[in-house]
């Protein structure tokens, strides 16, 4: 079986605006908005590399006791199967496979004695550059 790379990053956060900040002028990235439309979505990139997506933090979320989070999205070929798969082995649903319009294909799951992660498909594959985003320092996410 192949390895499935991370192929996103977001972070959801109780200030978007002070998080771009932190980002473009800390580490040198820039932030764009996404452009989609009736959502607020920050894409933030690497010179010509998108790398990231920037949100807020969903009011269910904060009512959960949610904190302010990274995520990683693992790429897979079919999210509805990968999300079955890891329920079957013990893990646990966090949003149900759905698709983002003109993106691709999500679920947020956990699993089993790890870190919660997200499964992507994206709609249309790109040419990767070769130019990668540094990984988490310890990420335990799984695809």
């Amino acid at each position: 079986m192949a390895a499935s790379p991370f192929v996103w990053y977001e972070l959801m956060t109780s200030d978007p605006a002070a998080a771009a900040a932190f980002y473009t002028g800390v580490v040198g990235w820039q932030a764009a908005d996404s452009g989609m439309p009736g959502v607020d979505y920050t894409v933030l990139s690497a010179g010509p590399s998108m790398i990231a997506g920037l949100m807020a933090l969903p009011e269910h979320l904060v009512a959960e006791g949610v904190p302010p989070h990274w995520i990683g999205y693992v790429g897979v070929d079919d999210v509805d199967a990968k999300t079955a798969e890891l329920q079957r082995l013990g893990g646990q649903l966090h949003k149900a496979p759905e698709d983002i319009p003109g993106v691709g294909r999500f679920a947020v799951r956990t699993a089993p004695r790890s870190a919660c992660s997200a499964a992507s498909r994206p709609r249309a594959r790109r040419r990767r550059s070769r130019r990668r985003p540094a990984r988490p320092a310890r990420w335990a996410g799984t695809s």
